[in-house]
């Protein structure tokens, strides 16, 4: 299989080509291009790939331009550090994405789901309305979930997501923990969780966790270039850490204006 990266970060892009190595060594990467302009000029005059890996943040616009600009006829995997918007709209579209830094598992992941989505014939007509919606879809923003149904028992709670304090992954399961110190368990993973809430309101800590900035009521320094979030319903109190690639990000979402 050969797969064309886009990235703009020459470390990541050395990163990602090991790892697609190392996952499936018959793997071909048979280009990498730093920008819009580029990878359009390589789309253009080279065999086509048979998927793509793209950032969706670059240097000269974003990848969306790329689908613009040239006719695109093959499959994409997205990667995003910070864009909420785009990951929100590719995951209704059912096209999948990777959070930057992108770890070997989640990669080996969004291939196995390359694989099984795409046995059926791909054609680019297909593929360019899909994104156009995604792009149009970003354009306009998004209505966000403002309730999760989840189950007690043999009883059904409707939990508002205003009244979220966070929601974590431990032992291989997702909980939800609410303003007023109850645990529920969830039947979707981080990723699905994260697309469907405002992410002016909502923030992906780490890998493993999302917090509420009104649930919040403490963050300390931790450890080297990371944070510690506090949060304290009263009855509970649960530590997040700010992983150090989330630092920057974090610092910027909590200030800015809702």
């Amino acid at each position: 299989m050969n797969i064309l990266i886009v990235e703009d970060e020459p470390l990541a892009a050395e990163k990602l080509g090991k790892m697609l190595k190392r996952i499936e060594p018959s793997l071909v990467v048979s280009g990498i291009c730093d920008s819009v302009s580029s990878a359009v000029e390589w789309i253009n005059k080279r065999t086509t790939p048979d998927l793509g890996l793209f950032d969706i943040q670059l240097g000269d616009g974003t990848s969306f331009e790329i689908f613009e600009r040239t006719l695109v006829t093959f499959p994409v995997i997205f990667a995003t550090a910070y864009d909420q918007f785009a990951i929100r709209a590719f995951k209704v579209n059912s096209v999948d994405y990777l959070l930057k830094p992108v770890e070997e598992d989640d990669l080996r992941s969004a291939l196995s789901k390359f694989r099984a989505y795409y046995q059926q014939p791909f054609t680019a007509e297909n593929f360019t309305m899909l994104i156009r919606s995604t792009a149009k879809m970003v354009a306009e923003g998004q209505k966000y979930k403002d309730r999760f149904v989840v189950n007690v028992g043999e009883h059904i709670r409707i939990i508002k997501t205003q009244n979220t304090a966070c929601f974590y992954s431990e032992d291989k399961a997702i909980y939800l923990l609410d303003s007023e110190g109850k645990v529920y368990y969830m039947d979707q993973s981080l990723n699905q969780i994260e697309v469907e809430l405002n992410p002016a309101f909502f923030f992906r800590t780490s890998r493993k966790e999302i917090v509420n900035i009104d649930a919040i009521s403490d963050i300390v320094s931790y450890g080297r270039a990371r944070l510690k979030v506090k949060v304290d319903t009263g009855r509970e109190t649960r530590e997040l850490i700010v992983s150090r690639d989330r630092m920057k990000l974090f610092k910027n979402w909590l200030g800015q204006r809702r």
